[in-house]
């Protein structure tokens, strides 16, 4: 497996930088149904993703997103549905479908009492291969990780974000097609994360295919090149970020927050925006246009404004509510 390190472009991409489409999808779920006793989990939900794509998976705590992550990956049986990867099915080609896969779990999994080399070696030892092909690779992808200075370094030595790049080197031992990779930034500093997403991008270029899971809609927006948005279980909404934007959301939002700015949410102003929302001390207006809507409000000199385009986070709180989920 070749890593790419930064600036370089696969042969495999055209002169422009640009990965010619292949249509055939690399991982496909059909009519997917989980239940729990009488409550369902996940409802009827479908997605593919083609290779060379970032497939994001967004939704409140309790959506269904980790009850799906484990359905595709073979830990937990569907009610019904199909479940296809590479060309095989899932549960029944399990084994063989999981040697082509990588995957990074929400929470650390690494040996504590491995360095980080022996880490990458005996996780590759799990997929069959030989000490000495896996020991050959061990320098590529620590370097691609940043961390070939932390060879012999346990994990309880490295920062959190050190951790992370080292469970995504050892999720590409085996030299995967498709990683899995569920909130693989939580808890990250923005430097750490800057870098994570700066090798995740890498994956893409290289042709890796990648399932993401995130409540980060800055880090969504920024890998994904499409996007599933499920709550309750089912799917609700489904395509490239910036489109869903465009399709759910007008494109101004101003907020306002201050004294008085609660008063605004009955005040004429409401009827110079398309929706207005309040979350806390702070009123939402979204709007086709914000001029006249900032103008109204100069005449209220103990608020405060901020003028932006409208985002994902936007349309995240818009599709689930802004309501607290909490976790089971």
């Amino acid at each position: 497996m070749e890593i790419l390190s930064a600036g370089q472009v696969p042969a495999a991409l055209g002169h422009n930088g640009a990965r010619m489409p292949d249509m055939t999808p690399l991982f496909e779920v059909r009519h997917l149904t989980k239940r729990f006793g009488d409550t369902t989990v996940v409802d009827d939900l479908s997605f593919d993703i083609a290779p060379g794509e970032c497939l994001g998976v967004i939704g409140p705590n309790g959506a269904g997103k980790t009850t799906t992550i484990r359905m595709c990956l073979g830990l937990t049986a569907p009610g019904s549905g199909e479940i296809r990867a590479l060309g095989l099915s899932m549960p029944r080609d399990a084994l063989a479908i999981k040697q082509q896969l990588g995957v990074v779990a929400q929470f650390d999994t690494l040996d504590p009492d491995f360095t980080c080399a022996e880490n990458l070696l005996v996780y590759g030892r799990y997929f069959g291969l030989r000490a000495a092909d896996v020991r050959s690779r061990i320098p590529e992808l620590l370097e691609f990780a940043a961390l070939s200075h932390k060879a012999d370094a346990k994990p309880s030595q490295l920062s959190g974000g050190m951790r992370r790049r080292l469970s995504l080197a050892r999720a590409l031992v085996n030299d995967p097609r498709l990683l899995m990779l569920d909130e693989p930034t939580t808890g990250l500093d923005p430097q750490a994360r800057h870098l994570m997403w700066e090798r995740l991008q890498l994956l893409l270029q290289q042709g890796k295919s990648i399932l993401l899971t995130t409540h980060f809609m800055d880090e969504a927006e920024r890998l994904c090149t499409r996007l599933l948005v499920m709550d309750h279980g089912r799917k609700i909404a489904e395509g490239a970020p910036r489109a869903l934007i465009a399709e759910h959301l007008e494109p101004d939002v101003v907020e306002a927050f201050g004294n008085g700015a609660l008063a605004l949410v009955n005040s004429p102003l409401r009827q110079m925006a398309q929706r207005v929302e309040v979350s806390g001390e702070t009123v939402f207006f979204y709007t086709q246009d914000a001029r006249a809507l900032l103008e109204a409000l100069g005449a209220y000199p103990g608020l405060r404004t901020l003028h932006r385009p409208a985002n994902l986070e936007d349309l995240f709180l818009k599709l689930t509510g802004r309501q607290i989920r909490e976790e089971g």
